[in-house]
């Protein structure tokens, strides 16, 4: 189980090393599709989801 956690969380650094590329060399669309894919695979979890 520690091994899926420390997989995930490379492939989340991943994805922001990327983002910052886009936003480095102003690819908006580029950034777009990052941030969907970030969402989409890492949702955002409300206070009352997490209880």
């Amino acid at each position: 189980m520690k091994a899926s956690v420390t997989k995930t969380s490379l492939q989340l650094d991943d994805y922001l090393d990327l983002l910052n590329l886009a936003v480095s060399v102003g690819d908006e669309k580029w950034q777009k599709e990052i941030i969907r894919k970030l969402s989409y695979t890492y949702p955002v979890k409300t206070a009352a989801q997490m209880k």
